[in-house]
């Protein structure tokens, strides 16, 4: 197979992890006789730097033609000024809406070998498998008028949450479908309680569930969710949500894993072109000296094989080898412990690759 990937490493330790996940890819397309081409260019803070804005044409032009965008993380304190006018986040969001890419997959699975890293007891976080299906275009990032102003009282500021019935219907059923291959149960967060979007949400996933009789249906209140997802969280399979609820949840759901550096994401659309990223954040500290966990990176590389290119196969490879590897007592800083064998970002990379098997 011959495929196109762009490569956005961004800023911070996405420079160091997304390295990784090329090199895995690579090692993925030797083994397997597949031609993969990696075209790199800037989002966020860097880019903002050299071109005065987080999403470049350019960048946008080079994901349309690929078929497939692999990216590292963007910001850092260096572009915090919340007064500024140009952040690096508006890269992501705009490339997110760019390529119209309305539902992030964000899976949570723990490791036998790794419950001892999660901060909660083992009996909790045990058998851990679920996924997050988060909204992307719409809710609070994206509704209008959102903007800071000075009022008779000082400062103020607006943002609206708007959805419409269609942003709602399509990633619920990207979630019914997902559950399908899996443990077929759909739980649906909002905060029908309190919120008109919720309460819309609520309505348009009801109507969804009645075509999936074989998948069971759950509607749980956001803080609920919250609640539960350190408490049972063993009781999830799938889960959806909005946009900022879904960002929210699925940063508490890293807990579970041990660490935000296990957790990979993939955004998609209608087509089979996604975006896929880990789900941590740039941490400028520890950029550039060998220490980030790329597993969440690598993980993200695998989702990219399954969902754009349809290389199952090759995807599992990629899964069985980073469980081989952490089965064989290899760690980074994040997850290290009495034991174990403590390990930098390259080495991780190089001992997941060299256990990439056909089977």
């Amino acid at each position: 197979m011959r495929a196109t990937i762009a490569v956005l490493p961004g800023d911070g330790i996405g420079v160091d992890v997304t390295a990784e996940a090329v090199k895995i890819l690579e090692t993925v397309a030797s083994i397997f006789d597949h031609q993969f081409t990696f075209s790199t260019a800037l989002i966020g803070g860097v880019a903002i730097d050299e071109t005065g804005t987080a999403l470049p044409p350019e960048t946008l032009a080079l994901c349309e033609q690929s078929d497939a965008v692999l990216l590292g993380a963007v910001g850092g304190p260096k572009w915090d000024d919340p007064r500024a006018a140009v952040r690096p986040e508006q890269g992501l969001l705009g490339l997110r809406k760019g390529l119209d890419l309305f539902a992030n997959l964000r899976p949570v699975k723990v490791y036998d070998c790794l419950v001892g890293a999660s901060t909660l007891k083992p009996e909790v976080v045990r058998g851990v498998d679920l996924v997050v299906v988060r909204e992307l275009t719409g809710g609070l990032y994206f509704g209008q008028p959102s903007r800071r102003f000075d009022g008779p009282h000082g400062r103020e500021a607006v943002d609206t949450m708007a959805y419409s019935e269609q942003e709602v219907r399509r990633v619920v059923e990207v979630a019914f479908e997902l559950a399908r291959g899996r443990r077929k149960k759909v739980t649906s967060v909002d905060k029908q309680n309190v919120l008109a979007t919720s309460r819309l949400w609520r309505e348009v996933a009801t109507e969804v569930a009645a075509r999936y009789p074989d998948v069971e249906t759950e509607h749980m209140l956001v803080d609920t969710c919250a609640m539960q997802l350190v408490r049972r969280p063993s009781q999830f399979d799938v889960l959806v949500t909005e946009n900022t609820f879904g960002d929210i949840l699925t940063d508490e759901a890293s807990v579970l894993a041990g660490s935000m550096g296990m957790l990979p994401s993939a955004s998609l659309g209608t087509g089979r072109r996604g975006l896929y990223e880990p789900i941590h954040g740039s941490a400028p500290r520890h950029a550039g000296k060998n220490v980030a966990n790329p597993i969440a990176a690598i993980l993200s590389a695998a989702m990219l094989l399954r969902h754009s290119l349809g290389l199952t196969a090759e995807a599992e490879a990629v899964e069985r080898a980073v469980q081989r590897t952490l089965d064989d007592g290899f760690r980074t800083y994040d997850i290290h412990a009495e034991g174990t064998t403590l390990v930098g970002t390259r080495e991780m990379g190089d001992l997941i690759a060299t256990r990439i098997t056909r089977s």
